[in-house]
């Protein structure tokens, strides 16, 4: 009996010293699961509502909820001017699924710490910033490309992590809670933490320091999709003749025409400054029953771009004619490059890397003029680009010495 007793105090003096550790160890239950609170949820939900949960006391936080991590304002006008005009259920078929709900979404299981990336990424995958910083790109949709390493269920191609990544910093070291309860993208941008030095020779041209974001350069690649399309099927059975990854709808599937994993095409961000960009998105629509019976098939319903920031940073960058030289970059591809034709195959555009009836949601494409300007060969460009390349040679011939 002695022993038991013992053994009893131990077990409670553990449960205490953990709850004395822990960020709510001193906070009562009561606080938290109220009596009022108990006919609807045996936990209170969070603070989606105004007088319970999480935001009794910490005030000012529900904000968040207002915001687009909750609101997903953005994509739902996309789907209004795009799939809601032929579905106009297709947001609740398809994109619902990641918007923020509560506090218990992040902090989960009702674990009062902060998000870890592997938190983060539950929402932030796929196409959408977050697996990039940890090195994870999209596979393509057939199932025969589901495989490889699962993480939360998703296979995914391995790419080279962001060098904060590498070095352990989280998701919350540039995105703080007080930005996004802001509605901010984030809460430090590369130059409150860095000051270019000027050994680089692209450092010392001063448009690169002034016309373009850090990452247009430092970004080491972007996960980017041409030709979403989403397959409507109003009978089950015509799935069997696709075998596509499942997605959340039983009515949908989806697929891209091409998937790519390399430098991003560049244009103008809403800063004026030159950034990457990618479709988000060149979306495709097909009936599957009315195509079946001749009706329109791959129906081209947007085609925008916007400017993004992949989280793939590195401490090298593209050499000159990475941008230079490559007008296909910033979507003036030359007809002589062309290698997809889209309009043989019914897509409705010349090429996805050409700006004709295509646009920039968040700022613009590069003009034309610029571009010429920008490649024009002058001296001090030649200068620069024999020196960048001297630096090359030099690291070629050092790593040979004994």
């Amino acid at each position: 009996m002695q022993w038991m007793i013992l053994v009893i105090a131990g077990f409670c003096l553990a449960l205490s010293s953990h709850a004395l550790a822990a960020p709510h160890g001193g906070v009562v239950c009561g606080s938290c699961h109220r009596p009022q609170a108990a006919a609807r949820s045996a936990i209170v939900p969070g603070p989606a509502s105004p007088t319970d949960g999480c935001v009794v006391c910490h005030t000012g936080y529900a904000r968040i909820f207002d915001q687009a991590m909750a609101q997903g304002s953005g994509e739902k006008q996309f789907v209004q001017r795009s799939y809601g005009r032929v579905d106009a259920g297709f947001w609740d078929k398809n994109c619902s699924a990641c918007h923020l709900r509560s506090c218990l979404d992040c902090h989960e299981q009702g674990q009062p710490v902060k998000p870890g990336v592997a938190t983060c990424q539950k929402c932030h995958k796929g196409y959408y910033t977050g697996w990039d910083y940890s090195g994870r790109a999209p596979r393509e949709d057939n199932q025969r490309y589901q495989r490889g390493m699962v993480v939360n269920g998703e296979t995914f191609l391995k790419m080279l992590p962001d060098v904060h990544y590498r070095a352990g910093m989280t998701c919350g070291a540039c995105h703080s809670m007080q930005s996004l309860i802001r509605g901010q993208r984030s809460s430090k941008s590369c130059r409150d933490c860095h000051r270019p030095s000027m050994k680089p020779v692209e450092h010392r041209i001063p448009a690169h320091l002034e016309r373009l974001e850090c990452y247009a350069c430092h970004s080491a690649w972007g996960a980017q999709e041409y030709g979403t399309f989403f397959l409507r099927f109003r009978d089950q059975r015509m799935k069997e003749d696709f075998d596509l990854k499942p997605g959340p709808s039983l009515e949908y599937l989806r697929s891209a025409y091409l998937k790519r994993q390399d430098a991003p095409p560049l244009g103008i961000n809403s800063r004026g400054r030159i950034s990457p960009i990618r479709p988000l998105f060149i979306a495709y629509y097909t009936d599957i029953m009315s195509a079946r019976n001749s009706g329109p098939e791959n129906t081209l319903l947007a085609a925008e771009w916007r400017a993004w920031f992949p989280h793939t940073v590195q401490r090298g960058c593209v050499t000159c004619e990475g941008c230079h030289d490559n007008p296909t970059r910033f979507l003036l591809e030359p007809d002589a490059k062309r290698i997809y034709n889209l309009k043989k195959d019914g897509l409705g555009l010349e090429s996805f890397w050409l700006q004709d009836n295509q646009r920039m949601v968040n700022g613009s494409f590069l003009s034309a003029a610029r571009y010429l300007r920008m490649s024009n060969k002058s001296p001090a460009y030649t200068k620069a680009y024999i020196e960048k390349w001297k630096t090359f040679l030099n690291r070629v011939e050092n790593s040979s010495r004994p």
